[in-house]
């Protein structure tokens, strides 16, 4: 274990995340700077659903659940977070409830992007913890996640579901929403491309963990919560 780690305390059936704190540097040269924490990165997967059922993080952190589309990040939000969560499939659905049936997505995409991002903003504004649907391939969008956490004193982290793109093209059947092959060939390169990284103990820069979970770890998470704000 890190010994720069402090752990929240979480319920017994769930799991206390890492928040990072600043390593002390040690007193050599002027110029260097205090050390960062490597991540942390657990593996949830493959435990035939006997992973936690709860998840705690830290008060100002920011959590990213992040998969192919299809793969079940707004079923595991709804079900799992009760505070403030952002997903991008609330604004998409906002959308086409006021809009005619017929009228393809592609369309108004860029108005559901904005809308999104703008309640993201107003989310991370507040300072309390956030759970965050990853809505696309755009590494800036973590970048400034991980600035936004740092400035409020938390930290970034990543839920990565690791799911076959079979079962994420069903689950796109079943919600009646699916992608196009070229944008699906794009999510699954990038998403191939961020697991193998994790995998690897390399999360992208910023964050501070990353769980792996595969579909029975998702299914059996049923919360994503905050610690109470230190009184002190």
């Amino acid at each position: 274990m890190n010994r720069t780690t402090a752990y929240v305390t979480a319920a017994a059936t769930g799991l206390a995340v890492p928040e990072q704190r600043s390593a002390p540097a040690p007193a050599p040269a002027r110029e260097r700077r205090p050390a960062r924490p490597a991540p942390a990165v657990r593996d949830l997967r493959d435990r035939a659903g006997r992973s936690p059922r709860a998840l705690v993080f830290g008060p100002r952190d920011v959590v990213v659940i992040t998969g192919l589309p299809g793969s079940g990040k707004s079923t595991l939000m709804r079900r799992a977070v009760a505070g403030h969560r952002v997903d991008s499939q609330d604004a998409r659905d906002r959308f086409a409830a006021r809009l005619p049936r017929l009228l393809p997505y592609a369309l108004y995409r860029p108005l559901v992007r904005l809308a999104h991002y703008a309640g993201l903003r107003r989310a991370l504004r507040t300072g309390d913890g956030v759970v965050v649907h990853d809505c696309g391939t755009q590494p800036w969008v973590r970048g400034w996640l991980a600035r936004e956490a740092r400035r409020r004193g938390g930290t970034l982290h990543l839920l990565v579901l690791d799911v076959a793109p079979e079962t994420a093209r069903e689950g796109q059947r079943e919600r009646g929403r699916g992608v196009s092959r070229y944008a699906f060939r794009r999510h699954r390169r990038t998403a191939a491309r961020l697991l193998r990284a994790v995998e690897r103990g390399e999360p992208p820069t910023g964050c501070g963990s990353a769980l792996l979970l595969d579909r029975p770890a998702a299914d059996t998470l049923h919360r994503v919560d905050f610690a109470a704000p230190d009184p002190r």
